[in-house]
């Protein structure tokens, strides 16, 4: 039996991974403007200047939403 294809997890609908795949490389896959959602990956807020820079592992839950202005 084949092993399974290792995923992550988007707003909890699986997505391929790859080794060394991170964060803003599965954004720019998604088609999804950097500016226009905030992130978290496992629970914890990933900014967008560290997008690049955050390696996406097999099972990581990666959270998109709406970033909220104002106050």
């Amino acid at each position: 039996m084949p092993e399974p294809t290792p995923t992550v997890s988007l707003n909890g609908e699986p997505r391929p991974w790859r080794p060394g795949l991170n964060l803003a490389d599965l954004l720019a896959t998604e088609g999804l403007a950097p500016e226009a959602v905030a992130s978290a990956v496992n629970a914890d807020f990933v900014p967008r200047g560290q997008r690049a820079d955050t390696r996406l592992q097999p099972g990581d839950a990666i959270t998109l939403f709406q970033a909220i202005v104002g106050g």
